[in-house]
């Protein structure tokens, strides 16, 4: 299985390769420079592996929520890639492939809790509960957007870790929510390396869509988000 993950929805720029189990990735916080790196990117993962795009079996990229801007650019390229390749697309949502990091970094076990929140602006977050299922995430009830003061953990899980940027409004968050958080890591935001990890699960699950299909997804209604024009 050779497949090429990309993700942009976040300051990070990262592009991977999963090539018959080993994943291979070029990362760089970037939170303007998505556009100039991601294509370079690319071109050098598949040089390093002796590789041409036509050698793909697959591409993946993190459809969001996260920065309208970057979202829309991981969505053109591997849409054109998808297109002019005929391939396969695996869509992944961002907060799924935080949770899958916070996993592995935080020492998360089996059956455990990852809350993933980002910071959506317009004093919102991003919000998206999920549980260690044979070391990958799980979704718990439905990814949305909220106020920090309504995010709630859905379900009975003992253990509770959380992960990602919108863990600075913590304090804001309900008591029953904060309280029972063990551990968190600020500082984690998607990468192409947990895109594709995931991306490979769900191809044998048989989720690839094709280059139509994979479309981004804000969460957040746009009729609201135009309200305030020029923001991200």
């Amino acid at each position: 299985m050779k497949l090429l993950a990309l993700d942009t929805s976040s300051e990070g720029c990262s592009a991977a390769l999963f090539v018959d189990g080993e994943v291979f990735e070029k990362f760089e916080i970037a939170p303007r420079g998505h556009t100039r790196l991601l294509m370079p990117m690319l071109r050098e993962l598949l040089t390093e592996q002796a590789l041409k795009p036509t050698d793909l079996d697959a591409l993946a990229f993190a459809r969001g929520p996260g920065s309208f801007t970057g979202v829309r650019i991981a969505t053109g390229v591997v849409q054109g890639l998808a297109w002019g390749l005929d391939l396969p697309v695996v869509p992944v949502s961002s907060l799924e492939t935080v949770a899958l990091g916070a996993i592995e970094t935080l020492q998360v076990k089996e059956g455990e809790g990852i809350a993933v929140a980002f910071d959506a602006r317009m004093s919102e977050l991003y919000w998206g509960c999920f549980q260690n299922s044979s070391g990958l995430p799980e979704l718990i009830g439905e990814e949305r957007v909220c106020a920090p003061s309504r995010v709630a953990l859905e379900t009975d899980v003992k253990k509770w870790v959380g992960a990602g940027h919108g863990w600075a409004f913590r304090e804001t968050m309900p008591t029953d929510v904060s309280g029972r958080i063990n551990s968190v890591d600020e500082a984690m935001i998607p990468r192409a390396s947990w895109v594709a990890r995931l991306a490979v699960a769900k191809f044998d699950q048989g989720l690839a869509v094709p280059a139509e299909q994979a479309q981004p997804v804000y969460i957040r209604d746009e009729v609201t988000w135009k309200k305030l024009p020029g923001r991200e």
